[in-house]
């Protein structure tokens, strides 16, 4: 039997695409830090939709995560031919301030992890001469950060590493998408520590800022996944945003997010 997996899918844009894609009779292999969530969760969309949904509990912050992970769907027979690299994490805050050991999970989480489980998904893709892998980076993927410089750094990497597979993939009959949303209305500066006056530093405050729901974003991956893109943007400011972005130098853009962000939180 067939499956989707789905990594951060406890929340946010994860568990909008787990609704929507069940809703669409995928069956499903969840992946979320807490247990107790995603047994809830799976036991949800099971009864709604009548599709199978499992769960793996997985801290994907964890360098060994991705080998438990491929592990459990391994062991059980549940071959992968949609794996949707969405889990993330971010920070905030001048780097020198930031826990070390938070900004190398971060690393772990948002790029090791994902390479390990696109390694490990792919070589019985390739067996099969079919299958999808989608990397969701961000529209940070695009230009320096600062203030933000090792999520943005991490999306930079997620950006190179999956336009680079798309290629490779190519020949063996699988496709590979690159997904970048920009400001979404989750969790995520919350877990990002950026809740405060980070964010209207950042540009990055929900109340202020324009922000997709995790319901439109999740909609338009499933959208250019269907229509086998290689990259799309999420948000059609967002895609203006970035042809803008592609023709100024990161110097000159880094400058003015690092004035904007001491700016503004001076008034603060």
């Amino acid at each position: 039997m067939t499956y989707t997996l789905i990594t951060g899918a406890s929340g946010g844009i994860g568990l909008a695409l787990a609704r929507q894609l069940a809703a669409q009779k995928h069956n499903l292999i969840l992946v979320a830090r807490n247990a107790e969530k995603l047994t809830q969760l799976s036991q949800q969309l099971q009864a709604d939709y009548g599709v199978r949904v499992e769960g793996i509990a997985a801290n994907l912050a964890r360098p060994e995560a991705a080998q438990h992970i491929y592990r459990e769907t391994q062991q059980h027979h549940w071959d992968v031919d949609l794996l949707v690299n969405n889990a993330g994490v971010g920070s905030g805050g001048e780097f020198v301030s930031l826990s070390l050991q938070s900004e190398l999970e971060l690393l772990q989480l948002n790029t090791a992890s994902l390479v390990a489980l696109t390694h490990l998904f792919l070589q019985p893709m390739q067996e099969r001469r079919s299958g999808t892998i989608i990397n969701v980076a961000s529209m940070t993927a695009f230009m320096p950060v600062p203030y933000m410089a090792t999520y943005a750094a991490s999306k930079a990497f997620v950006r190179s590493f999956t336009e680079a597979l798309t290629q490779e993939c190519q020949p063996h009959g699988i496709d590979v998408l690159l997904f970048a949303p920009g400001l979404t209305k989750t969790n995520f500066n919350e877990a990002a520590g950026i809740n405060n006056e980070k964010a209207a530093g950042l540009n990055s405050d929900y109340t202020t800022a324009p922000a997709q729901t995790p319901e439109e974003v999740a909609e338009e991956l499933i959208h250019a996944w269907r229509a086998k893109k290689p990259v799309h943007i999420a948000g059609r400011r967002n895609r203006l945003g970035a042809r803008l972005l592609a023709c100024l130098p990161n110097a000159m853009i880094a400058r003015y997010v690092a004035r904007t962000y001491q700016q503004k939180l001076a008034h603060h």
